[in-house]
């Protein structure tokens, strides 16, 4: 159990202002897989997040494992959200049928697995992508939720922390004392009662418009608090598919520009902060286990 920062079990000062950049939805399409590797190479991300059961997996986990130092993670998917382009359980949807439609692709939004998956089948899809992951080569060092599924609900938020107390891995996680102060207060305490880690802070939301990213960013930059805070991006080159499928293809190149831009590395070195990724957490989890 421990009811210390983060901040302070990796042996920083209180005042210290760390900062973990994840660029989630590697593995989702070629475009991201690209961004994602040029941010990672530059240091401009402090990790990843994969997204194991998209038709791009297979080429990310290639990229990652001949990058043995990348910090990567598991962005466990239970949802797809994009109208034309596709992807379902990799246990196969006989074996999860709650979680699948009937052409047996994963629900487009939170409500609609929340209305209708069977937490023992989520449970079985979990695992099932964190294994696939390590059979992959990769060295897993954190757990997130691919559009906040494991995250929005206790009983699934729960889940979540006994499944990465098992394999030993951190997770993202809204900040501690909101999550103290609402109705998930209940996940925080069996986290801690369990050793697993997470941010301090959690940054959630992002630009308005494509336009406004460098003002948004730089003001984020400017104004973190004090212990460890996540904020996640969505990198992706430009490319044609990729704007025929996603609403949001304008804003993922925004984000990637900013952030592997040498001005943001400028920024973030005058605002005092430290980049850290996550395998630091992991490495602090397990020691105290």
């Amino acid at each position: 159990m421990h009811a210390r920062s983060t901040a302070s079990l990796l042996g920083y000062p209180d005042d210290a202002r760390l900062l973990i950049i994840n660029a989630d939805d590697l593995g989702l399409c070629h475009a991201e897989n690209v961004a994602t590797f040029v941010g990672l190479d530059q240091g401009a991300f402090c990790s990843s997040t994969v997204m194991v059961p998209c038709p791009s997996f297979r080429e990310a986990a290639a990229g990652i494992r001949a990058r043995p130092d990348a910090d990567v993670g598991v962005h466990l998917t239970h949802t797809c959200e994009w109208p034309d382009y596709k992807w379902g359980p990799v246990c196969g949807p006989s074996e999860v049928p709650s979680l699948v439609d009937d052409d047996g692709n994963f629900c487009p939004d939170v409500p609609s697995v929340y209305s209708r998956a069977r937490l023992d089948e989520v449970e079985r899809e979990t695992r099932a992508q964190i294994q696939t992951a390590l059979a992959a080569g990769i060295d897993v060092t954190h757990l997130d939720s691919h559009m906040g599924t494991l995250q929005l609900d206790l009983a699934y938020h729960s889940l979540y922390v006994r499944v990465a107390a098992e394999f030993q891995l951190p997770i993202r996680m809204a900040g501690r004392l909101w999550m103290r102060d609402s109705a998930m207060g209940e996940a925080v305490e069996l986290a801690d009662r369990l050793g697993v880690l997470a941010p301090d802070h959690f940054w959630y939301g992002g630009p308005e418009h494509p336009d406004h990213t460098a003002a948004y960013w730089t003001g984020v930059l400017q104004h973190l608090q004090p212990g460890v805070s996540e904020l996640f991006v969505h990198a992706a080159e430009d490319d044609p598919a990729l704007r025929r499928s996603s609403p949001a293809w304008a804003q993922r190149m925004a984000d990637c520009r900013f952030f592997t831009a040498p001005s943001t590395r400028a920024l973030i070195s005058e605002a005092h902060i430290t980049l850290i990724g996550y395998r630091a957490l992991r490495d602090c989890q397990r020691s105290l286990c």
